[in-house]
This record gives C-alpha cells, structure tokens and sequence, in this order.
C-alpha cells in the first residue's frame, strides 16, 4: 500500500469533518488516472514499459492501449490476472525477461491479439492452456528460450497462427503438434535447436500451407521427405547443418518443385550428401535463389552442380575462402543476375571470369583483398556493384570504362586518399555513389563534369577541408549529399553551384564557423539541412544584412544544434531564420544559448518541432513573447536549460502543442494557469526536477493523478526538494486533501443548505406565520411606544377599527350613536389619517394617540391584512399599558377556533370586554349603554375587577369554555 505523507499547509488549518473527508477522497482521487508509474503510452496507444527493471507486470495500463512493450525487464511470470484488463491488445512484446511460467488462461481476455513475442526468456516447456484465448494470434515468437518439450494441445486456441519462430531451444524431434492446431501456419522457423532428423511424417501428415521453413543449425543427419507435404514451400533454410553422412531421401524430387530460395550453407566434408541435395534441385523450375556460404572443400563441384538449376538467378557464395576468381569458375551460371562473393580472400579476378554471365546486373565482392578495380567488370553489364570494405587505394580513368550500364556502386571503407576528373567519366546513368569512410582529402573535379544522374552521394567520414567553386555543378538531379564527419572549415560562395534538385545536405560534424546567403545560393528545393555539431559563430543578436537560409523557402528539417563556440559568440542573430517560412522542425539545442531574440521565430509561422534543450536560458528569462509567432507548434523540447519558470508559456499561445519536454531544469512550482493555457497538451516530460512539496504544488499534483488527457512522463520518480523534511521523498506520496477545497463538493453543500433553508422557510410560512406576523407588529409597537412614551398626548376617545365591507354599520350605526347622541371624539382611517404619510406609521399613531381601540370584528374583518395589523398594534397596546383600552364589538358569530391565528389575543380575549351586536336585537338600547359604560372606564390596570361585562367570551363560545 502507497504510503501517503501529508503536505505542510501553508495559512491557517483547514476545518475537516466526515463527509468532507468522504468527498474528497471521491472526488481529489479518483481510481482512474492517465499518468502511469512504469510506462508511457504514446500518441497511437502503445504502452513503452521497456527497460524498467520491472519484477511484476505493470497493473496501471489503460484499457485503451493496443501494444505493450515490456523487454528488457526482469519479469518472472505471467498470471492470469496480469492482462485481464487488457481487451484491445493486439500486439504484446515480452522480450529479455526471466519468464519462465505463464499460468493457464492468461490469454483469456485477448481474443483480439494478434503478435505475441516472448523471445529471451526462460520457458523450459509449452503446457496445456497456456495459450487458451488467442484465437486471432497470427505471430508467435518465443525464441533464445529453454524449451524443451511442447505439450499436445498447447496450440489448440492458435487457429489461425501463420507464423511460428521457435528457434534457438532445446526441441530434439518434430511431432505434428506445431502443425495438428495450426492449420494455417506459413512460416514454421525451428533454427538451432538439437533436431538431428527430419521426418515428414513427424511434422505431418497431410498438405499443408508453409511457405517457409528453417531448420537450420540443426546438424541434421537423416533428412526424409515421402510425401508431398509442402505444395507451396518456397524457402528452405537448412544452413549449418548438413553434417558427414547424410541421409537425404526425398522420394519425389516435385516435392519441393515449389521451393524458391535454398540455404545449404555450412556443409563440412559431405560432398556426396550435399550434391543429392542440390541435384533434388536440378531440374526445379522455381529455383531462384540458393545460398552456397562456408563450404571451403570442393566448392567448384558444387558450383557446377548449382549453376545446372535452369533457373537459378541468384548466387551466393561468401565466406568461402576463395583467393582467385577465374574463367571456368562460374562458366556455367549463365543464368545468373545477382552474384555475391563477398567475405571471401580474393586478391585477384580473371579478366574473363564474368564474360559468360550475360545477364548478370549485380555483383557482390565486399570484405575481400582487392587492391585494384578488376578488369572483368568492365566487360559487363551490370548495374550494382559493391567493392566495399577491400584495399582499393587508388581509381584510374579507365577503372569504369563503358560501364554505362552502372547505377549503384559502393566503394566505401577502401583507402582510397583522393578522387580524379575522370575516374567516373563513363558513369552517365550512375545514380548511387558510396564513398564514405575512404579517407579522402581532395575531390580533384571529380564531379564537375561526370555522373550528371547521380542521386546519392555520400562522403562521410573522409578526411575533406575544401571545397573548390562549383566542385559539385556536374550533379543537376543529386538529391542527397552526405558531408558528415570531415574536416571542411569554410564553405566558399558557390561551393554548392548546381544543385538544383538537392533536397538533403549533411554537413553534420565539421568545422565549419561561417555560413552566408551565397554560400547555399543554388539549393532552392533543399528540405533537410544538417549543419549540427559544427563552429558557427556570431558576435551579438543584432540583425545581419545576408541572412544565411533568405531563399530557403522550401526548407522542412533545420538542424543547427551543438555549435561549439566561445561563449562570447554563443547567440544567433535575430534574422538568423529569416526566408524559412516553410520551416516545420528546428533543432538549436546544445549551442549554450544565454538568450533568444523575441523576433527570432518571426519568420518561421510554421514551425511545428523545435528542440531547444542543452541551454543556459538561466542567465536570461525567455521573453514572454518568443513563441507567440509560432502558434503550430506542436512538439517544445527545451530539457536542461535551467528554466526557473514556466510562466513563459502563459503569453505562448500555443493551443495545438502536444508534447512538451522541460526535464532537468531548476524550477519547482508549476502553476494552474500555465498548464491549462495548453489544451492540446498529450505527453508532458518534467523528469529530473524538483518540486515543492507544499500547498503550492496542490493543483499540479492533483492534476497529475486525474486528468485524462496529458501524460506525465515518470511522474511517480518525482522528488521534492522543499520542505527540508520531505526532501527525497515521492511527490506523488504527498497526500493534499488538507490543502484541496473540490469545488464539487463546495456545491453539494452549497445545495443541500439550500434545500434545508427552503424546507425551513416553507415549514415555518405554512405553520407559523401568523407567529411571525403577530411577533413582527408586536416589536413594531414597541418600538413606537418607547420613541413617544413621554410626549404622547389622547386626541381621541376611541379609534374604530373596522374592514371596508362593514363601513356601512360603522357609517350608519356606530358613528351615529357615539358621535351624535353620546358625543365621543371617534378615529376613523378614511377620514383622520393623515394623507401622504406611511399608513403603519398612521396605524400606530392612531391608537396611541386614542384611549380605547374599538375593533368591529367579522369574518371579513379576521381576512383583512391591513385589520389584521391594526389589531395586533393594539393588543401591544393592551399589552404595554396594561389597561383595558380595548373593546371588541362582534357583529357576526364567530367559532373560537376561527381566531387561532391570534392565539396569544385569543387567551387574553377571554379576560377582556366584549360586545356582541348579533345578540343585540332584542335590547339595541343596552348594547348602546354597555359601549358607552366601556368607553367611560377608567383605564385601571388589567388585574384589578372589570365593573363592565358586556359578554364573558366572544359570541359562539359559552361562559365556561
């Protein structure tokens, strides 16, 4: 289990609870992550898992990977666990490992595998099961292991198997297991194994469809073909393994009238066997190609016999010994058109010796002891000749002549020392030249006027310092030139006249210290450019009037790296790419570059590569406004150039780059926003640096491990280099729950608040609002009571209120009796409340400024808003002075249970006056005389014996209730 250490906080403590901590875990780590510990997957899905010292296969591989690639690892075995997660392989390569078992059903999962290699490990024995859900396998590798013994059924899912290498084990006999399941094998290869027979029978025992078959390095004795198994066999290999005394018995020479291309090399002493087997051939009509190496005795007889194949079109015959090549050598092989001598001694060839090979177009004679061009070539027709790797130290005019015919030629690796005008005069068609490690210092003209259809010329590795005017102008279609590895200091104006149609020069590895415009004046359709490890040198930044690349406007691939330079001299100027508009991939690495111009990739717009790395960028900050010129960009190597930041990549503007290598630098904090003004970004490399391992670096870390779009290369080898008391310790190991707020989270919490806070709100308007209403007014009068406690003064007897629908008994009865006959000082809202002000301030001011408050009470009354805030000011009112200041008059009879919303009023309505003018009807005369007997009372506080009782409760409810 990953040991999690927690992150220093930097501020104050984060408050953590249960659920927070749920939350976090579900949503800061989630299981998926794109940033594996021991691979990287590329761009087309491949997982590169090579060379890790790996014990156990990888578990965190995406399932969307189609190719893995372990060797090189040291894992010991396969279990059926390892690749169930795995379903879209279709090629798996476990090389160079220690495997030695693979559980049954391992394979289970990958029906659609197609390649499987497990060469270089250590299985001592194919068992039953071992390949069980590979029924798509068309490839499988499993040479160099120990095998042994291969189990019946241990192919049985292979179905549809055409290729089958098992070479370099330890099988001793063939059995129909290879082919019993495989029915569609072609390529059966069984090389260096202890196999000392062949029987058909054993391998199988009706047709089958190989097409190849090596079993060479056997030492086979005993070679018996009875049947006609191989219909469509075209190559045979039995190299190395004919041994003295063979048995060869193949009782129908058609059964192998198919064969193609034959290997018998490596015979000892057997003449008669190896002849039975080549006159098997004699009379082949498909016979093309046979390989004749390291037979050293009675080689012409052998030769004879092979050159009666009618057909026989190539011969090889290396490693043989052969000193001297004569007329009556190859006199025979009239058939021929590839001939190959090479790796032998030959110090000398007849001038003959190739004159009855009419059709012979290419001649071999590499590794041998030449120290001359021989005659006998001239005299044919052929049109490769390889002359490589022998002691030609010097080419005459006539070496070549009339060879017209010739379109290859190597004489690489001969001490040649220098080259002549005329030495390929005749070579018109010539269009391959290899001259390269020859230690040639001087060209002489040799291509000023000659081999005007030579396409590739390569000089590399000779010993060149210049280059004449015009030392190429010959060469109007050479496409490439190779100048790699000599010793030219300065290229002349017109070195390169002519070379019109060159497309790739490489200058690689010189001395070169100065370029110019006229210098590659003529190269207008040159695409690659190698000027790497040379001396170019120039004094400042400042812009130069000649830039070097101005016409190189179809020029693709700069390399311009590894200029060894004093640091005075260590920029470029800012003109330096002016012309290469066309540019895609630049390389300036390793040239110790203190600093680059914002305009130097003003002219390269579609610069899609650029390799910056090997630099000392630390000196300077890189300007925030280098790359804007270059929005293509898609790949940014800029390794070990000691950047202290990445903030230069905020003002990049570099929306399509997809790679990203800033490994070996010194910065340790990586910041949101740089990483998220990279939305193309798909493989990001920062191995070698160091890290804060604070809540600085929270984001980035958390970044690493859940998004699913950039890779971090290496990631969990991330050190920290801040605190000093994590420093060593794995960045991915540092647990920043602590420092993280998920913003998803937040909104949950948000939410639910809300959602209880509208459940409160609901309850409490459905349940308690008229509590919150009554409590509201209640404080309202307070508040007036304490403002006006001392200069309040009665205008008024009694304030009426009253709802609108019974004016008509307040206007016609009430009003009347009281006014007129009795003669009260009333309040009335329609007619005393003062206009323009706020009508609760009218409300408040009424009552207060009345003795009594008469409250004509209906059911329209208890419906009515405005009624509904007289009342409760004035049961403040009551309340405040503890008077009876308070008369209700009901004109309807009303249920107690209708005034619950004024529950408080209702228990103290029970103590009060109250007047009822439905049950007035028999005696209206009394009802007038109680209400005036209530208006008269002195307001005596609330305790003390009430004189007047007009009604104990309010109409609809008795005495006693």
């Amino acid at each position: 289990m990953k040991t999690k250490i927690a992150m220093p906080l930097r501020g104050s403590c984060f408050c953590s609870f249960g659920i927070l901590y749920f939350f976090l875990n579900c949503f800061i780590f989630p299981t998926a992550s794109y940033t594996l510990k021991d691979c990287r997957v590329t761009q087309n899905r491949q997982a590169i898992c090579q060379n890790n010292n790996l014990k156990l296969f990888p578990k965190d591989i995406p399932a969307s990977v189609t190719s893995i690639d372990l060797s090189g690892n040291k894992i010991s075995k396969l279990s059926k666990t390892d690749l169930k997660d795995l379903p879209n392989l279709l090629r798996l390569q476990v090389t160079r490992n220690r495997i030695s078992k693979i559980e049954s059903s391992t394979f289970v999962v990958q029906i659609s595998l197609k390649v499987l290699m497990l060469n270089n490990n250590r299985l001592c024995k194919l068992q039953e099961g071992m390949f069980d859900g590979l029924v798509n396998l068309i490839e499988l590798y499993l040479a160099s292991n120990q095998i042994q013994t291969v189990a019946p059924a241990s192919f049985k899912s292979l179905s549809k198997l055409k290729i089958l290498d098992l070479g370099h084990n330890k099988l001793r006999h063939l059995t129909n297991i290879f082919l019993q399941h495989t029915p569609h094998l072609q390529n059966l290869y069984i090389p260096a194994n202890k196999m000392s027979t062949f029987h058909s029978w054993e391998l199988s025992n009706k047709s089958t469809e190989l097409v190849a078959l090596d079993f060479s390095q056997n030492e086979i004795m005993y070679f018996r073909l009875t049947a006609g198994i191989f219909p469509k066999l075209k190559t045979l290999y039995l190299e190395d393994g004919i041994t003295n005394g063979i048995v060869w018995e193949v009782n129908d020479t058609s059964y192998l009238s198919s064969v193609v291309r034959l290997d018998i090399s490596g015979v000892r002493n057997s003449i008669h066997g190896l002849q039975e087997v080549l006159e098997t051939f004699k009379s082949s009509s498909s016979m093309r190609h046979l390989q004749l190496n390291n037979i050293n005795n009675n080689l012409q007889v052998l030769i004879n016999v092979s050159c009666k194949i009618p057909k026989l079109s190539s011969f090889e015959i290396r490693n043989n010994g052969i000193k001297c090549i004569t007329s009556d050598m190859l006199h025979l092989c009239t058939y021929l058109k590839i001939l190959d001598l090479g790796m032998n001694e030959i110090t000398h060839i007849s001038e003959n010796s190739f004159q009855s090979l009419r059709q012979l177009n290419t001649l071999v004679m590499k590794s041998n002891c030449l120290t001359s061009v021989p005659n006998a070539v001239r005299k044919s027709k052929i049109s490769k000749l390889d002359l490589s790797c022998n002691n030609i130290n010097v080419l005459g005019c006539d070496d070549f002549a009339n060879m017209i015919h010739l379109r290859d030629l190597y004489l690489n690796n001969n001490p040649l020392l220098a080259l002549n005008d005329c030495v390929f005069k005749d070579l018109f068609n010539l269009n391959k030249l290899m001259l390269q490690n020859s230690s040639i210092d001087q060209l002489n003209g040799a291509f000023k006027k000659n081999t005007p259809n030579l396409k590739t010329l390569s000089l590399l590795n000779n010993k060149l310092t210049f280059l004449d005017h015009g030392e190429f102008k010959a060469l109007n279609s050479l496409q490439t030139l190779t100048l790699k590895w000599n010793k030219l200091e300065k290229l002349n104006d017109g070195t390169f006249f002519g070379l019109a149609s060159l497309t790739n020069l490489n200058l690689e590895s010189n001395q070169i210290t100065e370029i110019t415009n006229a210098t590659f004046g003529d190269l207008k359709a040159l695409k690659t450019l190698n000027l790497q490890s040379n001396q170019i040198k120039y004094a400042s930044v400042e812009p130069i009037p000649f830039p070097p690349f101005a016409e190189f406007s179809q020029l693709d691939t700069l390399f311009i790296s590894a200029q060894s330079r004093p640091h005075k001299w260590s920029n470029f100027p800012q003109n330096f790419l002016q012309g290469l508009t066309n540019l895609s991939i630049l390389y300036m690495d390793g040239n110790h570059l203190t600093s680059v111009h914002p305009h130097t990739f003003n002219y390269t717009p579609n610069l899609n590569v650029l390799h910056l790395s090997k630099n000392f960028f630390f000196l300077t900050d890189i300007p925030d406004n280098l790359f804007s010129p270059i929005q293509k960009l898609k790949s940014l190597y800029i390794s070990m150039t000691n950047l202290r930041s990445l903030d230069f990549l905020l003002h990049a503007n570099l929306t399509e780059l997809e790679l990203l290598q800033v490994g070996y630098n010194i910065f340790s904090l990586i910041r949101k926003p740089v990483m998220l003004s990279l939305p193309a970004l798909t493989d990001l490399d920062m191995q070698g640096n160091s890290f804060t391992c604070n809540c600085d670096n929270a984001w980035f870390l958390q970044w690493v491990i859940t998004n699913q779009q950039t890779q971090v290369f290496n990631a969990y080898n991330f050190e920290c280099s801040y605190p000093p008391n994590l420093k060593g310790r794995k960045l991915l190991q540092i647990d920043v729950r602590s420092c993280t707020v998920d913003t998803d989270f937040i909104c949950f919490i948000s939410t639910a608040c809300a959602v209880i806070m509208t459940l409160a709100v609901s309850f409490t308007h459905h349940f308690l609002q008229w509590h919150l209403v009554y409590a509201y007014y209640l404080m309202l009068a307070f508040l007036y009571n304490s403002k006006n406690k001392d200069k309040r003064a009665h205008l008024y007897d009694a304030f009426v209120s009253y709802n609108a629908n019974d004016e008509g008994w307040v206007l016609g009865e009430l009003l009347p009796k009281l006014e007129d006959e009795q003669g009260w000082r009333l309040c009335l809202h329609h007619r005393d409340f003062q206009p323009g002000k706020p009508i609760m301030e009218n409300i408040t001011d009424a009552i207060y400024g009345s003795r009594k408050t008469i409250c004509v009470v209906s059911r329209d009354y208890l419906e009515s808003e405005w009624c509904s805030r007289e009342i409760q000011v004035a049961s403040f009112h009551l309340f405040d002075e503890q008077k009876d200041v308070l008369i209700l008059v009901f004109l309807e009879d009303i249920p107690m249970q209708q005034l619950s919303p004024y529950y408080r009023m209702r228990r103290l309505l029970k103590r009060q006056t109250y007047l009822s003018w439905s049950r007035a009807d028999a005696h209206p005369n009394l009802f007038w005389e109680k209400l005036r007997q209530a208006l008269e009372t002195q307001e005596h506080p609330m305790g003390e014996h009430i004189l007047l009782t007009v009604e104990d409760g309010p109409p609809g409810e008795r005495p006693d209730q």
